[in-house]
């Protein structure tokens, strides 16, 4: 099996002006002879040279080759701080390459909030190797002991001497390092290499810690940023793939000649999988419509009826169940225990939580071209994992590795598995049968009903208290569909509707997860448990990871059983968490939070007003994420008649260890609780018996101007004795509980289901 090792690709072939400059996009105008010729002379890219991570030219610019990408935070940014720190140069001396596999290392790509907290360890390590390895030099050119240098701006210079001195640039600049680092044998979010320099310490540091602005916004206000629907190849050509009209079925005749009088229009099929090209988007979409095709009647209803969906969770058979918090982790675990200890509770306390489908309803559909020609592929994907997009694309079309190129070009959103793999594999099918550069991009119909989807859910919460009102005894459980009914990237081709049509093999795992917390009340027991998909193939309800893979539907559950356990013995929510937190960095986050906010101390759910106007409450979440905590209150306005629900203030207070860029930081954090907040006011993927039935934003709203908070205030806690940890979900998963507790605080009525829509507020009050 060709492996990432045996790349072939040398960056300074498609590096130009001295390699500081990305030209990337302009490779559609390259030939596949030129780009085999290159694949064939160049060296690997290996996670044990240090070059694979960073070069300089003779101008004393520097590139970092990164093997993530950025969704819109700023991460580039926070990489080149964790460089241009290292180096001692200036922060704009430094470029950051992300997500094109012919330059970068698989580094997991866009996932687990892992860009800082592991993706920059291994650049950090190369910076202060590349570092050491100037100075060597630099003793060497000035016949000095390396201790004797001194290192400022990328100029070293002999201490006592100034007119000794060289530039980064005039040591090594154009050439390799060809120093080898040690690499721990992983690839992905894991990845990770060191040399024999040690980085800095804390307590040096100039760039790291500042609030530098992003990049990337200018290009994007000015409309002078390149997206993915923008990249065109010469000889390209336009696809669309042809969707059942109802899931389950296949097609059983194509009539070809119904699409004919389009200029260049033809039919691509193979096996299930159907689609349609022409030399214009616009024939593209008119062929699409045109073509004649016969179905295969599905058995029987595919689907449940929407009202009978958390019935249907509920009733369904158990395929796996843990009580591990990661992700499909098995582990063992014995009821016994804490149902003995529930026996014996003088109260008992119950509740369940339901969660719908939501999608991932990226702002555009996805879009991918590919071009396959003479058994070398390129494609231009906006995955979040442009390395797994060319791992699938390589296996679906039959081509070793090293013969596929991905370029990450960024598209209208990902956050999660969405579309973008689907089309990748449906442009990677549709070249390969025509003989052209293929771009497929799909409609807003399809984005909507056809991109997989979060998993709903239902949560159990049981909680026994003993006379004096102490919980002595916790019991939650979470039952679902998978969240790896596809994986979280396009590596398999089993996980694409291209692959599944085309006869690769079922790859649904059974895996969910636990509320991710610190209570340690005396016997306590967190377990989940997964049920069989609707439907097993080429599904429009499959599920895979969306932002916070579960984060948001656990924490919902969880954080909304320990108020109604707060307000079962009357106690204030945040005195309550803090009588059982364990951790003292969770207490942390809360008691900053509350003292940002003005939190007035008093039990939940006080009497309201009567009647048909408008009511204010308040009510905290918190959560840990992969070494990240985070408490956020939520103040909220209720309109009892119309059933609107306006977060109108946040107070999010967080800890994620070092804080790179704090505005960064804030600023993640802030459209985490926007997003947040859609998926817990307004996102629900509704669906009949055989489709997705939300296909659009009047179908399946979002969250607008008029529903957005007045203001975000974010508190952050820089734990410099700590390791940076991941920003890009963490306040996620606390919004939805935040508000549901608020609107208990208003009303006095609890909210168990999401979204907490006009319509669901209403029958609640009601």
């Amino acid at each position: 099996m060709t492996t990432i090792q045996d790349l072939t690709i040398d960056r300074r072939t498609v590096l130009k002006g001295g390699g500081a400059l990305v030209v990337g996009y302009a490779l559609p105008g390259s030939t596949i002879p030129e780009a085999k010729a290159a694949m064939a002379q160049a060296r690997p890219l290996s996670p044990v040279l240090l070059d694979s991570y960073l070069s300089i030219v003779q101008d004393n610019s520097i590139t970092a080759y990164f093997g993530k990408m950025d969704m819109g935070q700023g991460l580039d940014v926070a990489i080149g701080q964790i460089v241009a720190e290292e180096l001692d140069v200036p922060f704009d001396r430094v470029t950051v390459v992300m997500g094109d596999t012919a330059l970068c290392l698989d580094q997991g790509g866009g996932s687990a909030s892992a860009g800082v907290q592991h993706g920059g360890k291994p650049l950090r390590n190369a910076a202060a190797e590349a570092r050491r390895v100037l100075v060597e030099l630099a003793a060497k050119k000035f016949k000095v002991a390396a201790g004797n240098l001194e290192v400022s701006d990328g100029m070293i210079s002999v201490a006592g001497d100034a007119s000794k001195k060289a530039s980064y640039g005039e040591l090594i600049g154009g050439q390799h390092f060809n120093v080898t680092m040690k690499w721990n044998r992983k690839y992905g979010n894991r990845l990770d290499a060191s040399g024999k320099a040690k980085p800095k310490p804390v307590d040096q540091y100039k760039l790291v810690g500042q609030s530098i602005p992003r990049n990337d916004i200018a290009g994007k206000v000015f409309a002078s940023t390149q997206f993915i629907t923008d990249v065109k190849v010469p000889g390209m050509v336009h696809g669309r793939v042809i969707r059942p009209p109802k899931a389950g079925s296949q097609p059983i005749a194509v009539n070809e000649k119904s699409i004919h009088k389009i200029r260049g229009a033809r039919v691509v099929r193979e096996k299930d999988f159907l689609g349609v090209v022409a030399e214009t988007e616009w024939d593209a979409i008119r062929a699409s419509e045109a073509i004649e095709v016969t179905w295969s009647e599905p058995k029987g209803p595919v689907f449940p009826t929407m009202d009978k969906l958390y019935d249907h969770i509920r009733e369904a058979p158990v395929m796996r169940s843990s009580a591990g918090s990661g992700f499909g982790k098995q582990v063992d675990f014995d009821e016994g225990p804490v149902k003995k200890a529930l026996s014996g509770a003088a109260r008992v306390i119950k509740a369940e939580y339901e969660w719908p489908f939501q999608s991932h309803a990226s702002m555009g559909p996805a879009c991918t071209i590919v071009d396959y020609r003479d058994n070398v592929a390129t494609l231009w994907t906006g995955s979040q994992k442009p390395h797994h997009a060319r791992d699938g694309v390589a296996k679906i079309l039959g081509l070793p590795q090293n013969n596929v190129r991905g370029i990450w070009v960024i598209g209208p959103g990902s956050y999660g598995r969405n579309d973008a793999g689907d089309a990748a594999m449906d442009a990677a099918l549709m070249s390969k049968a025509v003989g052209h550069p293929v771009r497929v991009q799909g409609m807003r119909n399809e984005g909507h009903g056809w991109d997989p989807k979060a998993p709903a859910s239902v949560s159990f919460g049981t909680a026994g208290l003993d006379a004096q009102g102490n919980v002595i005894a916790y019991h939650f459980r979470t039952k679902a569909f998978s969240a790896g009914d596809m994986s979280s990237g396009e590596r398999n081709p089993s996980d694409t509707y291209a692959g599944m049509l085309t006869g690769w093999p079922n790859a649904t795992v059974y895996r969910l997860a636990n509320p991710a917390e610190s209570y340690g009340f005396p016997s306590k027991l967190k377990f989940w448990e997964v049920i069989p998909p609707l439907l097993q193939k080429a599904s429009p309800l499959r599920t895979a990871h969306f932002r916070d893979p579960l984060g948001p539907q656990l924490h919902f559950a969880s954080e909304s059983f320990i108020d109604e356990l707060a307000s079962a013995v009357d106690a204030d929510p945040v005195q309550f968490r803090l009588r059982y937190l364990k951790d003292p960095r969770d207490v942390a986050v809360i008691k900053a939070a509350a003292e940002k906010a003005g939190w007035e101390t008093r039990p939940s759910g006080r009497k309201v007003p009567k009647g048909d106007g408008m009511v204010r409450g308040r009510g905290i979440g918190y959560a840990q994420r992969n070494g990240a905590t985070i408490a956020i209150i939520a103040e909220i306005e209720v309109d009892r008649k119309t059933g609107r629900i306006w977060p109108r203030r946040y107070t999010a207070a967080v800890e994620h260890g070092l804080a790179i860029n704090p505005e960064g930081i804030r600023l993640a954090t802030e459209a985490n609780i926007i997003q947040a907040t859609s998926r817990a006011l307004m996102e629900e993927v509704k669906f009949d018996q055989y489709n997705v039935t939300s296909v659009d934003w009047e179908s399946y709203p979002i969250l607008e101007t008029p529903d957005a908070p007045e203001s975000v205030d974010v508190v952050i806690l820089n734990r410099k004795d700590l390791s940076p940890r991941g920003a890009g979900e963490p306040s996620t998963r606390p919004v939805a509980a935040a508000i549901a507790n608020a609107f208990f605080d208003a009303t006095g009525v609890r909210m168990r289901r999401a979204p907490f829509s006009p319509a669901n507020v209403k029958a609640a009050l009601g």
